[in-house]
């Protein structure tokens, strides 16, 4: 069974930088493509970044590009979202996921497992 589990999320301020990390175990990490999801109050969850299988190919929403990186660590099953400049816009739930295949993933439909998610809280 696939266990996704984030960490990191916190109340912080306009401008600061923060590192979200996703533990993952149940399968073999190494093989799939991964994704950052994040979901507003009142707003459907949307794509954040997604990262095939060996890290080589990366993909960031393009408003977002400037300051958020999307990076795995294959020995530590853990993936990763650094967020740079943070805005009160950022505020959200922030949401790892993965899919069965091991290309770059960029439709939430192909997204079958999901973490409880991390809140960040981006205060003005």
């Amino acid at each position: 069974q696939v266990q996704l589990v984030e960490s990191g999320g916190r109340l912080v301020q306009t401008g600061v930088s923060l590192r979200l990390s996703c533990a993952a175990s149940g399968r073999s990490f190494s093989t799939y493509a991964m994704g950052w999801f994040r979901q507003a109050p009142g707003k459907e969850r949307e794509l954040v970044a997604a990262i095939n299988w060996s890290g080589s190919s990366t993909y960031v929403e393009d408003s977002l590009k400037a300051r958020f990186t999307i990076y795995r660590d294959n020995a530590k099953s853990t993936l990763y979202l650094h967020m740079n400049s943070l805005k009160p816009e950022d505020t959200a739930v922030y949401y790892c996921a993965t899919g069965d295949y091991s290309n770059l993933l960029v439709s939430l439909a192909a997204y079958h497992y999901w973490g409880q998610g991390t809140q960040v809280t981006v205060s003005s």
